[in-house]
């Protein structure tokens, strides 16, 4: 981290995580419900979150080198499995974990590529895992030795490849594999250390296999395909028993499913609609629409009450009686590309991906407030000092402004750039919007009461802009780019003072809070010391190993700094020393920015897989 810098440096402190908003929507029965009916499980890039139901506390197992793909817990709550994806060629991971203790017990190594699910036996001996399409192999694991007993390929020569399985719930030697035009129940012969499959007859149906659920008494198993209907098997007899719906089938595919203790069937499909039904018909008895497709539904106990999880990252809490959801956890589900807080607040601070903006509460993690503009993207947002308005700048050319109690539209300014708004800041004053644009113009915005004007039109830059910081006193701020430099420009006259020539796409810029010096950084990994006065180099730095430097800020008082980037590393920088002080670990996708709060009370930082965290700040204040 710190280490090549200065040989006499310190050992390098661990940052302290205190709370993580995020959810991988998008793993198959990702989220769990764990035996003792008081925590969810679920996964968020290669971290696993064990998040209490009841309140706030979070416990975050890390292991995984690479997003994790699927997860299970055994029957009695003991143990956890999870497995992840990696590189083409190389041997993908499961771990087992210690649910207790919270610590891992296990590697096993065998798949390559991806796990792609997996499963405990009913009594805890053996874990089945299967291997993602490159690998296509079965494999059975003893718990107890935690090693592989024996593997075999997953299907057939003729048929897809599987993505399910399912262990009996009463014998530890039968499971069942589904996917593509694939039905298998398997036997395992442990004295000979084989296991025997025997394929299930569907007829004349052709089906592919979404997701499996077996009968408490293992009378059945059923089958969710991606036609949207449901197949009953017989796991003794290998035959078809009976499927529906014959008409109306469950759009977008039946992407989960869970077989209820009294009968009857929870099916979630690939359109968000959850329903319960029955066999032979399994029409609708009960139904309600969610907000993007269900990827999985979990028990809380015997489903009296259940959690589902849907691929646009929202958590659902539904009772079985009433059948009505109410939300419980909601995050971002595509790359956040800015965090701000208010000024001098830290009660809440607001995030931008994609196409929604949201602001968060930040004690309790909830989200407050969802502002939507469908089909754009949002690069930057920043805070009016008086706090009546949020800017954001669009993929669109357009700068919106919304009121941040209501997110009603309070103004757009359109054809702000031609390709697209790329950053913005505000002057203290609530007179003026900086912006920047993705053909590299700096444009200055007179906002008043009613109105936008279009003040001065700057432009030096010859590619787009990534960060704007503007000074105390409003007249000067200085931008960055991606052509690398960064010029500071005067704001009273709107000409340029003075310009920084690197070798590199800078991403952020700061102002040393006396305003003699900026630092800035980004895809050269350096961290440059500048002096405002003549553009001069003080100092640079070697801020990380690998990967561009995408976000920076610093303390009012100037004493430290933090950065993120690629290497998905949060580091806590001494700026006179220029030494690193502490290092997160936690992110597993590119931090995109991170900031320190008002009165360094905490550090939040951003990433590319949707997640923010937050991290509580290492000095007293």
């Amino acid at each position: 981290m710190g280490e090549e810098i200065s040989p006499e440096t310190e050992e390098v402190a661990e940052l302290q995580l205190d709370a993580v908003i995020g959810f991988n929507g998008h793993a198959p029965n990702g989220l769990k419900c764990h035996p003792d009916q008081e925590h969810l499980i679920y996964p968020l890039g290669c971290t696993i979150l064990i998040q209490a139901i009841n309140t706030q506390e979070q416990n975050f197992l890390h292991g995984h080198s690479n997003n994790v793909s699927c997860l299970t817990i055994s029957r009695n709550g003991d143990y956890i499995a999870s497995g992840q994806v990696t590189f083409m060629g190389f041997k993908a991971d499961i771990i087992l974990w210690d649910y207790k203790k919270r610590e891992l017990i296990a590697r096993l190594s065998l798949h390559k590529g991806k796990i792609e699910a997996l499963a405990f036996s009913p009594n805890d001996l053996y874990l089945v895992s299967l291997g993602g399409p490159d690998d296509g192999s079965v494999v059975v694991w003893s718990i107890a030795k935690r090693d592989a007993i024996c593997g075999s390929p997953a299907a057939g020569l003729n048929v897809g490849n599987a993505t399910t399985v399912v262990f009996s719930r009463c014998r530890d030697e039968i499971f069942v594999t589904a996917g593509n035009g694939t039905i298998r129940v398997w036997e395992l012969d442990l004295p000979n250390r084989k296991i025997w499959p025997t394929e299930c007859q569907t007829g004349q149906m052709k089906r592919i296999v979404m997701s499996i659920t077996m009968a408490d008494d293992d009378s059945f198993f059923y089958l969710g395909t991606t036609t949207g209907d449901i197949l009953k098997m017989n796991p003794k007899t290998k035959l078809l028993a009976d499927t529906g719906p014959m008409k109306d089938k469950y759009s977008l595919g039946v992407s989960a499913i869970k077989c209820l203790k009294m009968g009857g069937l929870l099916v979630g499909s690939g359109a968000g609609l959850l329903v319960f039904c029955k066999s032979p018909s399994y029409k609708p008895a009960k139904k309600i629409q969610l907000q993007g497709g269900i990827t999985s539904i979990t028990l809380r106990g015997e489903g009296h009450q259940f959690f589902v999880g849907t691929e646009e990252s929202h958590i659902y809490r539904v009772s079985f009686t009433e059948f009505k959801e109410t939300l419980i956890a909601t995050c971002h589900f595509e790359a956040v590309q800015d965090i701000i807080f208010p000024f001098s607040t830290t009660e809440l601070f607001a995030t931008c991906a994609k196409k929604d903006i949201r602001v968060w509460h930040t004690m309790s993690n909830r989200e407050l407030l969802r502002i939507t503009v469908p089909n754009m993207t949002c690069h930057a947002i920043d805070f009016m000092r008086d706090g009546k308005s949020i800017i954001s700048a669009w993929n669109d050319g357009k700068i919106r402004a919304f009121a941040p109690e209501t997110g009603r539209l309070l103004y757009v300014i359109s054809n702000a750039h031609r390709i697209g708004v790329t950053a913005i800041a505000t002057t203290s004053d609530c007179k003026r919007v900086i912006s920047g644009g993705g053909e590299g113009e700096v444009r200055v915005w007179q906002i008043g009461c009613q109105t936008q004007k279009l003040e001065e039109a700057l432009k030096e830059h010859k590619s787009s802009v990534s960060c704007i910081r503007v000074k105390k006193n409003n007249e000067e701020c200085v931008t960055a780019s991606t052509d690398g430099t960064c010029i500071i420009w005067d704001l009273v006259r709107l000409k340029r003072n003075q310009m920084i020539l690197a070798n590199t796409l800078f991403q952020c810029v700061c102002y040393h809070p006396e305003e003699f010096q900026i630092i800035t950084s980004g895809t050269d990994r350096k961290i440059a010391y500048w002096e405002v006065f003549d553009g001069t180099v003080i100092r640079e730095l070697e801020g990380a190993l690998s990967g561009s430097i995408n976000g920076m800020d610093i303390t009012q008082d100037g004493a430290y700094f933090v950065t993120g980037g690629n290497d998905h590393l949060v580091k806590v920088w001494d700026y006179n020393k220029g030494e690193v002080t502490h290092v997160g670990m936690g992110h597993s996708g590119n931090i995109t920015r991170v900031r320190i709060s008002p009165g360094n009370k905490y550090i939040v930082s951003v990433s590319a897989d949707g997640a923010i965290l937050r991290w509580k700040y290492p000095y007293a204040s």
